[in-house]
């Protein structure tokens, strides 16, 4: 079973999750405030040895109509450049609506949505 990483990049902070050996559940593992490319690069390192992680999942913001906008392809960019400075293998998955679902859910069970998102 290869071990994944599953990323949320943004322009400030990673999100890092980890799944467990079978690749049945995932948990936050950390988030990473982004400094420079040399560092946000070493951490990740650090934690996909630490993890034996081989493969990175990556969300990828499509839009609403299924195509690319600046963010995404920033995403994209990150990721290539990521796979040739850790060489690990790198897969999208589409995460449109994430945010929104999570919301929902957060209010369904009593909770309060984040405001200070823009």
């Amino acid at each position: 079973m290869v071990t994944a990483l599953g990323l949320d990049v943004g322009r400030k902070r990673i999100g890092v999750a980890g799944c467990d050996r079978l690749g049945w559940f995932a948990r936050g593992l950390t988030t990473i405030h982004r400094r420079s490319w040399h560092e946000d690069m070493a951490t990740l390192r650090a934690i996909a040895q630490d993890r034996e992680a081989a493969l990175l999942v990556i969300g990828l913001p499509y839009n609403m109509d299924g195509s690319l906008g600046s963010q995404a392809k920033s995403v994209q960019k990150f990721a290539a450049a990521t796979t040739r400075e850790l060489g690990l293998t790198v897969e999208f998955v589409d995460e449109r609506l994430t945010s929104f679902e999570a919301e929902q859910r957060l209010l369904a069970e009593g909770g309060r949505p984040d405001t200070t998102r823009p």
